[in-house]
């Protein structure tokens, strides 16, 4: 088998507030297309033109090229072989940030092609399958007030979650008001989790976020995750070894190198790759055992659409432990509708796709309506 084509897609819906840390507005799909007729999907949460460049530049020297030009003709069922090839191919440039997004979705499409041609799901291939359903939290924006966030708790409570992930929106700004969000947070859930995500908001100040993560503690927060920017390591060991409160983060980093790093010298209790940023499914696995052997949770970041969902359920299926999986409940249709399929929550878990590859398809309209540029070519 070999591959005969890449697309990288851009999606967009019509309006995209850019004030947000909403990820789910657009997006940047990957399909591989084979000489066999198996096509593979694979996305990417990262700023979608900036990653379709990847794809499409030129060949310039060995170590300084597009992928589509390190893909073609190649055979995708290689898949740690064409890993190394597009790491080294855009070695130059790459290495982390936009390269290796992009090597994240071709990844994920390699591993759904695989599993398409084997009749297996992914989580079959990538080892011991160890679960078939795992605990999701449901992920959303923190409104402003204290009303608007016990009306979504109780929301997402009456739709089974068992722990609630509140992020960005003002944290970070106000010391007590991020603790009177929390405290209502935790008073409305019962006995679900409630786990925080502070988006930088303390930007390097850990004697500011060591404060509000004893708050946190005395409220029974589950997690305060990304309180610091992503390089400020000082800060996140200083406050990781402050507080018995775990600290997370992650969703930023990418390959095994970038999480060594972050779990050495950052000291943080949970790593958080993602599958669309860190170097794809592979690259995740690497990064999981890594963590394992050190005694740090690895919970995978997830916020996009199916794909992310359906990619990272099929990795939590083989970790050792999972703890959680991310479920992001944006009201975008890129979230809501670009897979057929839905993969809900029901009793309080969700399963894990049990088709061949990712076990999720595209839906074309929606594809089709949300396409920036050229349209999708035809599949079948």
């Amino acid at each position: 088998m070999k591959i005969t084509e890449v697309e990288a897609i851009v999606l967009r819906q019509p309006v995209v507030d850019g004030a947000i840390a909403d990820g789910s507005q657009d997006d940047l799909i990957v399909r591989i297309h084979t000489d066999e007729g198996i096509v593979g999907i694979g996305e990417v949460d990262s700023a979608p033109e900036v990653v379709k460049a990847v794809f499409d530049a030129p060949n310039s020297h060995y170590i300084a090229t597009g992928l589509r030009h390190v893909l073609i003709g190649e055979d995708p069922l290689d898949i740690e072989g064409l890993w190394r090839r597009m790491y080294m191919g855009s070695v130059y440039y790459g290495r982390r940030g936009a390269a290796m997004h992009a090597i994240s979705g071709v990844d994920i499409a390699l591993w759904d092609i695989k599993g398409k041609k084997l009749g297996q799901p992914i989580a079959a291939l990538l080892g011991a399958r160890k679960r078939d359903r795992i605990r999701p939290y449901a992920s959303l924006l923190m409104p402003d007030t204290e009303r608007e966030v016990v009306t979504a708790v109780e929301r997402l409570v009456g739709m089974g979650f068992t722990a609630i992930k509140f992020g960005w929106g003002p944290l970070g700004k106000d010391e007590e008001h991020d603790v009177r969000l929390a405290r209502a947070a935790k008073r409305a859930a019962g006995n679900a989790e409630i786990l925080i995500d502070a988006g930088f908001g303390y930007g390097a100040d850990a004697a500011r976020a060591i404060r509000v993560a004893q708050k946190f503690e005395e409220i029974g927060i589950y997690w305060l995750e990304e309180p610091f920017e992503p390089d400020e390591f000082e800060a996140y060991a200083a406050l990781a070894d402050a507080v018995d409160l775990r600290v997370a983060a992650g969703e930023e980093e990418a390959t095994r190198w970038g999480f060594r790093e972050l779990m050495e010298r950052g000291h943080v209790d949970v790593v958080q790759p993602d599958v669309t940023r860190c170097g794809g499914l592979s690259e995740a696995l690497r990064i999981a055992q890594q963590a394992e052997g050190r005694g740090v949770m690895c919970v995978p970041h997830a916020w996009k659409s199916g794909v992310i969902k359906a990619a990272s359920l099929h990795l939590n299926a083989v970790l050792e432990t999972a703890y959680f999986q991310e479920y992001c409940v944006a009201e975008t249709p890129i979230n809501r509708l670009l897979t057929r399929e839905r993969m809900p929550v029901e009793d309080g878990w969700v399963a894990v796709p049990d088709q061949p590859g990712l076990g999720v398809e595209l839906d074309p309209d929606v594809l089709e309506r949300y396409a920036v540029g050229a349209k999708p070519l035809p599949v079948g």
